[in-house]
């Protein structure tokens, strides 16, 4: 089990944490292009809306497939690994946005 969390494999973790992160602001930039508004209402947005908050994030994780792909041609399976771990870790917040915003009727 050791053999799992490997030095490379919590950078691929890192990375997968950081990388939506920093892409958020272009998705902003991006919707408000879209929606002909500006990056503050979407990002005003963002903050007062958990299910925005949650399509937002989801939209983010998609700037982890170029790292996916990037580390898979470079054979770097364990950081691969590691970048799959940092988006699951996404999963547990945006299920809990989806069940809390769930009208049971």
């Amino acid at each position: 089990m050791s053999n799992f969390f490997t030095k490379q494999t919590l950078i691929g973790m890192l990375i997968g944490l950081v990388s939506p992160l920093v892409f958020l602001p272009i998705i902003w930039f991006i919707l408000g292009q879209a929606q002909n508004s500006s990056w503050e209402y979407m990002k005003l947005q963002f903050e007062m809306s958990d299910m925005i908050k949650s399509k937002h994030i989801s939209l983010a994780l998609i700037s982890n497939l170029i790292w996916f792909y990037y580390f898979l041609n470079k054979e770097k399976y364990l950081i691969t690994r590691g970048l799959i771990l940092g988006m699951l870790i996404y999963a547990p917040f945006m299920l809990y946005i989806f069940i809390s915003n769930y009208d049971f009727q």
